[in-house]
């Protein structure tokens, strides 16, 4: 798999191959995907590593939603054994480990993971057997693949003394020790990213930007009378430049997430996919706040969910909440009773008390849970994060529910149900094909000491890149070989590199300001400022690698702005109706506030 660049040339080039759908002398892709989540874009790269002519649209940018808005976690899910849901489990368990092991060893790394107890005699028992029983479940999975050893280690049991030492920001007098387990972390949108890269290095036509607004039906020979005529294409529009224009497939696949039910009254299905949407938040804080050279995570129980103190890079992630989310799926925020929440329950476990003076950024996303016929929209936390595939019309494949670790399962599970009819002798190569970046990445790892003297770094700084990019590392060497400034930090934003806003223009379809500061980079939530400083600098980089004029690259400042001061003023109300309507307010998503982008 020879990587491929994403950026404005490869997007009008697949843009073209989707009109030729339309033209009378052209062939319908096998397969379109709608939806550049992390279940979209892994379908697209299933279906384009089956040999299938591919497309995948996304009407923002790639993994804008709920895929880039997770607890950045690849995990098993400690709390569904309680649910003894043991399949899902052993499931997301092997989905880690090949992550670890195989398919993305540079973008997932392992992580410890601390359990208090409080009652040391009746926790140790009961916590100890629940994470016994998850790492036989993990061993069990890795013995059926073959693997040799664990992906992880195995957990161990901490005395207070142990306890102390491992984690020192612990309450030292309420917890009497503890459980130490692994389980792994993603920059999820850098997952989805490389995902759909990926795929259009595989071959399929990949757009961002392009949103699905119309399906179209045919009838066909094999269906009678009776039946519903069959989708066969899809209405899209360009919202870079107004567009609409007319895509065929023989089969499409639905992979919308929370929108599942807006697409699907745009397809006037008769059957459908019942998604409840539960928002879960998360806050940042300074990683001396905690512990600033701290690499164990923290985990324990909620009323109603579970709370993860996350060592991220430069920052302490802290979540999540699971509430029901009943407004538009455009814009959740966190709003200031979630951030008080997520605060209680931090200090309750912490030695020294977090205060609001803490918190640096915040960021909110909306699960999409399949939901039962019959269930109590209050309490979100009882419903199935197990996915369900089904046919929502002829020639339209719908996938819903899941949850980010077992994405790859999902991917598969949809191309093989969509393409039962046409390609079922086409088998997925997807638990073996590793991701872009992932193969060579050993080789990288053992040129750690030569980058850091070539190019003036220190071992953090490459580990970072490795982390972020793998064997990609290349490709940003290149542009920095080019113009040796680009291998400057940026001056207000030190850990990354003037290279990565370079490359992630030219080769990551970075297309907004918001794509650079909120995926591509994740300065929106790892500074107080939530990258407003580095503005300057990031448009001298970037304008003129995407052709910004002037005016252009002062309304991609000025929406940007906006928006982080909506989310500002988000955190200070109490209600979510109140904070999502001033999140939709402030910045253009499709269908809302275009003409803050100048064409």
């Amino acid at each position: 798999m020879k990587p491929k660049p994403l950026n404005a040339a490869s997007r009008n080039e697949a843009l073209a191959r989707l009109k030729a759908t339309a033209d009378p002398e052209g062939e319908p892709l096998d397969v379109l995907v709608i939806g550049g989540g992390v279940v979209g874009a892994a379908a697209a790269f299933d279906a384009a590593g089956r040999g299938l002519r591919t497309g995948l649209v996304e009407a923002r940018d790639f993994g804008e939603g709920t895929s880039s808005r997770s607890s950045k976690l690849v995990h098993g899910g400690l709390r569904y054994l309680q649910m003894l849901d043991f399949k899902l489990v052993a499931e997301a368990l092997r989905e880690r480990d090949l992550l670890l092991r195989r398919l993305a060893p540079h973008l997932v790394r392992p992580l410890p993971f601390i359990f208090p107890f409080d009652k040391p005699v009746l926790d140790r028992a009961f916590i100890g057997s629940g994470v016994t029983l998850y790492d036989t479940l993990a061993s069990g999975s890795s013995f059926l693949r073959g693997a040799r050893g664990r992906a992880v280690p195995f957990h161990r049991h901490l005395g207070r003394a142990g306890l102390r030492e491992r984690f020192p920001a612990l309450d030292a007098e309420r917890y009497h020790g503890a459980l130490e387990y692994y389980d792994a972390q993603v920059d999820d949108a850098r997952l989805v990213l490389t995902l759909a890269r990926s795929a259009h290095s595989l071959g399929a036509a990949v757009t961002s930007r392009t949103e699905a607004v119309e399906y179209l039906r045919a009838a066909t020979p094999e269906n009678s009378a009776a039946e519903p005529e069959r989708i066969t294409g899809v209405r899209l529009l360009d919202h870079l430049t107004g567009e609409t224009f007319e895509a065929y497939a023989k089969e499409i696949i639905l992979a919308a997430g929370v929108w599942t039910g807006q697409a699907q009254e745009a397809a006037a299905t008769e059957s459908g996919l019942k998604v409840l949407a539960s928002k879960g938040i998360h806050i940042t804080v300074p990683r001396e706040r905690i512990s600033a050279e701290g690499t164990v995570g923290i985990i324990t129980q909620t009323e109603k969910s579970v709370l993860f103190l996350i060592p991220l890079r430069d920052v302490w992630a802290i979540g999540t909440t699971d509430t029901a989310w009943h407004g538009a799926v455009d814009s959740p925020a966190a709003t200031s009773a979630d951030i008080d929440y997520v605060l209680e329950h931090a200090n309750a476990v912490l030695g020294e008390d977090l205060t609001r003076e803490d918190v640096l950024a915040t960021w909110a996303g909306l699960r999409p849970l399949v939901q039962p016929v019959a269930t109590d929209e209050s309490a979100s936390t009882r419903v199935s994060r197990e996915h369900t595939v089904m046919q929502l019309a002829p020639g339209l494949t719908g996938i819903a529910g899941g949850k980010l670790t077992t994405y790859r399962v999902m991917a598969e599970d949809v191309v093989n149900f969509a393409a039962e009819g046409s390609f079922k002798d086409r088998a997925s190569i997807t638990h073996a094909l590793p991701l872009l970046g992932g193969q060579g990445y050993g080789e990288w790892v053992d040129q750690t000491e030569d980058l850091t003297a070539r190019y003036g770094w220190d071992h953090d700084r490459v580990d970072r890149l490795l982390n972020r990019y793998g064997s990609l590392l290349a490709e940003l060497l290149e542009l920095i070989e080019q113009d040796p400034s680009l291998g400057s930090p940026l001056e207000q934003a030190p850990s990354y590199l003037r290279a990565e806003i370079a490359y992630a223009a030219q080769y990551e379809g970075a297309m907004h300001l918001d794509d650079l500061l909120s995926r591509r980079t994740r300065l929106v939530h790892e500074t107080a400022d939530r990258g407003l400083a580095a503005l300057e600098e990031i448009l001298q980089i970037a304008a003129p690698l995407l052709g910004w004029d002037t005016e252009r690259a002062e309304a991609e400042r000025s929406a940007y702005t906006s928006y982080v001061e909506a989310v500002r003023a988000a955190e200070q109300v109490q209600d979510d109706a109140a904070a999502a309507e001033l999140i939709a307010a402030s910045y253009p998503v499709p269908g809302q506030n275009v003409e803050a982008y100048p064409l």
